[in-house]
């Protein structure tokens, strides 16, 4: 199961291209409401239907877990102590966990990029405490962490995802079959 935590205010292109993508590559995932109620607004007045809440997530059975962007749901996931205890969780359980534009931010407060190269919505960098970021990426991937810069990285950042857990084969079946070049 790959879980996505979305808090209102979430950047609706950044949780919704990437949920996309995994679902046409076959894989299961779960939107899943950090406040607990069924419809989480995203930052342009898109409202989505979450398919559980954070009480909800059973981490043994996370592949991945992602952290779209978005200033209002990036501050929602880290005033939320259970969804950082989640994030923290999947981490020390040696699984990807994925965050994209402000998200990585809540990466850096963990102290979970220590060491690693990460990018993020350019002018953030300060938040990404402990990381390396290296110029003109808009996907990285080092070790576990797997890092988006913004909006417009969102299928590069999906794509990404489904060859971390699936392998570059199926990432370039989905590409061609919603003709992404």
């Amino acid at each position: 199961m790959v879980y996505i935590l979305l808090a209102p205010g979430f950047e609706e292109i950044e949780a919704l291209a990437p949920a996309d993508l995994m679902r046409r590559a076959g894989l299961e995932v779960a939107l899943v409401s950090v406040t607990g109620e069924a419809q989480v607004p995203g930052s342009h007045n898109i409202s989505v239907t979450a398919d559980c809440t954070l009480d909800q997530v059973e981490p043994g059975k996370c592949r991945l877990l992602m952290l779209p962007g978005g200033m209002g749901g990036v501050n929602g996931i880290k005033a939320s102590a259970a969804a950082l205890k989640l994030v923290e969780t999947i981490h020390g359980q040696g699984k990807p966990v994925a965050a994209i534009c402000a998200a990585p931010t809540i990466l850096g407060q963990l102290g979970l990029l220590d060491g690693k190269q990460a990018v993020c919505y350019p002018g953030l960098e300060d938040g990404l405490t402990g990381a390396q970021v290296p110029a003109g990426q808009r996907v990285v991937v080092d070790g576990e962490i797997i890092t988006g810069q913004a909006a417009g990285s969102s299928l590069d950042f999906g794509l990404t995802l489904i060859e971390t857990l699936l392998g570059s084969e199926k990432a370039e079946e989905v590409r061609k079959s919603v003709y992404y070049r």
